[in-house]
C-alpha cells in the first residue's frame, strides 16, 4: 500500500459524521469548535467509537455545550474511563458565542454537529445553527398538494 493511500485511510477513519443532520436540517451557518475531553475520550475517538446522531448543542450560563454525544468507553482504559453520554464543552471564540447565542434566543434555530474530526492533535466538531426542514413541504415534489399529506385533515 502506499503511504498516500495509507494516509488517505487513516483521514477517513477519524471523521465521525452525523448522518441525519443534512437530511433533517437546513443548514444556515457553520462554525468549528474545538472540543473539552478526557484522554480515554481522545483514543475512542481515534478508533472510531463515537457517534453524533442525536447529538445537539445548548447555550447554558454563557458557554456552549455538548449533550447526547456518545463516545464509547476505551476499550484498554482502566477505571479511569469516561462516561459515554456526559455533558462537554465546546470552545469558541467570544464573538461567535454572542452569534450563537442571539440565534437561539430568537428561537427557530437548533445547534447541531455535523461531524467530529482531528486537525493535526487536536480534535474539533463541526457545529450548524439550522431550521428543521418540513416533510409536508416535500410532498409538492411527488405531485401532491399539502391538502392529502396524509393525517393534515384529520381534526384533532
Amino acid at each position: 500500500m502506499s503511504a498516500a493511500k495509507a494516509k488517505k485511510d487513516a483521514k477517513r477513519y477519524t471523521e465521525i459524521r452525523n448522518a441525519k443532520a443534512l437530511r433533517d436540517f437546513a443548514v444556515e451557518e457553520r462554525f468549528e469548535a474545538g472540543i473539552k475531553l478526557q484522554g480515554t475520550e481522545v483514543k475512542a475517538i481515534r478508533a472510531g467509537r463515537a457517534q453524533i446522531n442525536d447529538a445537539f448543542g445548548r447555550f447554558e450560563k454563557g458557554e456552549l455545550w455538548l449533550l447526547n454525544a456518545h463516545i464509547d468507553e476505551y476499550a484498554f482504559g482502566s477505571f479511569n474511563n469516561h462516561a459515554t453520554r456526559r455533558t462537554r464543552q465546546l470552545l469558541l471564540h467570544k464573538h461567535e458565542l454572542r452569534k450563537i447565542a442571539q440565534a437561539l434566543q430568537i428561537g427557530g434555530y437548533a445547534l447541531v454537529p455535523l461531524r467530529l474530526y482531528f486537525k493535526e492533535a487536536l480534535v474539533k466538531v463541526e457545529i450548524a445553527l439550522c431550521t428543521g426542514k418540513w416533510p409536508y413541504r416535500n410532498f409538492k415534489y411527488w405531485g401532491f398538494s399539502f391538502i392529502e399529506y396524509p393525517g393534515a385533515h384529520r381534526s384533532l
